[in-house]
């Protein structure tokens, strides 16, 4: 009888201690935004079959859900328009209470150093503006820098308000990116930072991406290890961008392409496949906006620039866009321009105008359309210039004219209306030109919105990659 008693005793324990309480991943805690009139789903872990009710400050339905055998659970909550503060209540076995929850706009901000960068690696405009950086209105959620060989299901990381301490060490363009929106649609910015200094592409691409293509595999297969990031195929997938796949979000800005300069001819299918992957785990055709790569002096001939032309066929792929920074670089032997304020600007232009209906804001460069030769010139038409060009300066820089013999000089180049004609006294037949078509060319030709002209060749030639020689 007292041996029977003892196993009672024990398989009760055995109960008790097996009853997990209800967990939460890190992306949803305190001082988070949920995405405005959508669909949201909350998820995390419980016991096996535990009952899980939910209460949010916004409604008075009270939701209801279940953990799986696998002691998973995940449900759908609808939310109304941005605003707040509001609270959400889960009840289980435990009870969490999520407080100063806002509803608004959500974004990530991923890419390399160059999002990444803040006012700890001494960036001046972040410094200067974190006494003023205040604001109730933003929330933060810095995803710490983690690999994985394998999807992880939570990220390290949490939700903070906004403020000097924690503006200083966010990406300067994400913050200043927010704050823009913020000021011009009056609603609660939130902004996910999951970024890291010197990746390429192919780390934030789910296996697939790269497996599935010959050309992709083989740029894959030419990176090379370097110190102090990761550059084997979806290490930072798997651990910072699949754990959030399941918050809902507005869209994402981007920021990155120096670490694949030297796999340029890969780029374009690495870079749509990486987009096409995250909206298929989003399961939302989000807008993807992003900036093409600022001049510098690569250690490889014109490696820049073609990155930068196949930064300007991806932006073909459906709801992305891209914004030109080619005016905004004070020192081409810097990899790290310093004027984030005004690339941050571009993108929420962007966003503004393609995602948010404000139609009247200028937010794309001209782009070269097509080109007439006449004798001894060449005239060229570009797309976003309607209203006119411009340039600041004594003249335009930065092209190139070629005759049958490929060999290409600079030309004198004038505006007329939104076409620009060039010539070269020397070249009487010219077949070909090039603007802006090498690695450091800082440029001086806008449309009359002060956007700046994108770089473009009229030609298909062989372009020259080899070492610079020291």
């Amino acid at each position: 009888m007292k041996k029977q008693f003892l196993l009672v005793i024990l398989a009760c324990f055995i109960a008790i201690s097996g009853t997990a309480n209800v967990r939460l991943p890190n992306i949803l805690g305190s001082h988070m935004v949920l995405q405005q009139k959508s669909t949201v789903k909350l998820w995390g872990w419980a016991s096996p079959g535990e009952k899980i009710s939910i209460k949010v400050g916004w409604d008075n339905t009270t939701y209801q859900t279940q953990a799986t055998n696998d002691a998973k659970w995940i449900t759908e909550i609808k939310t109304p328009e941005a605003g707040g503060s509001y609270s959400i209540t889960l009840q289980g076995n435990n009870t969490i209470i999520l407080e100063d929850v806002l509803i608004g706009e959500v974004w990530v901000c991923g890419g390399q150093s160059n999002m990444e960068w803040s006012g700890t690696q001494n960036l001046q405009e972040s410094k200067d503006e974190a006494p003023n950086a205040t604001n109730n209105k933003i929330r933060l959620f810095y995803v710490a820098k983690s690999t994985s060989a394998f999807p992880q299901e939570n990220a390290e990381g949490k939700w903070v308000v906004c403020s000097p301490e924690e503006m200083i060490k966010f990406s300067a363009i994400g913050y200043f990116f927010g704050k823009n929106l913020n000021q011009k649609l009056n609603t609660p910015i939130g902004l996910i930072n999951s970024n890291w200094g010197g990746t390429p592409a192919e780390t934030w691409s789910p296996e697939y991406v790269i497996n599935n293509d010959k050309i992709i595999k083989k740029g894959s297969e030419q990176l090379s290890a370097s110190q102090g990031w990761p550059h084997k195929t979806a290490l930072a997938y798997n651990a910072m961008i699949y754990p959030i796949t399941n918050y809902s979000i507005a869209g994402a800005i981007w920021y990155q392409g120096e670490s694949n300069v030297k796999t340029y001819y890969a780029y374009e299918k690495l870079f749509t496949g990486m987009i096409d992957a995250w909206r298929q785990q989003w399961n939302k055709n989000f807008p993807f906006y992003f900036v093409q790569i600022a001049p510098f002096s690569y250690g490889f001939k014109n490696v820049g620039a073609l990155l930068r032309e196949t930064q300007t066929k991806s932006a073909q792929h459906p709801n992305t866009g891209m914004v030109v920074v080619t005016d905004l670089v004070p020192d081409t032997t810097n990899i790290h321009p310093t004027l984030k304020i005004a690339v941050a600007k571009r993108l929420s232009d962007l966003a503004l105008n393609e995602t948010y209906g404000f139609t009247d804001i200028a937010c794309q460069s001209p782009v070269y359309s097509n080109h007439n030769i006449e004798k001894d010139k060449i005239k060229i038409q570009f797309s976003n210039a309607s209203n006119g060009l411009m340039v600041k300066g004594d003249k335009i820089s930065s092209f190139e004219i070629a005759g049958e013999d490929k060999i290409f000089f600079p030309a004198q180049a004038k505006i007329e209306g939104n076409t620009v004609v060039v010539s070269n006294k020397n070249i009487k037949s010219p077949v070909a030109v090039r603007f802006a078509f090498n690695n450091t060319a800082i440029l001086n030709l806008f449309n009359k919105e002060g956007l700046p002209v994108n770089l473009f060749r009229t030609d298909d030639w062989e372009m020259d990659t080899s070492a610079i020689k020291k």
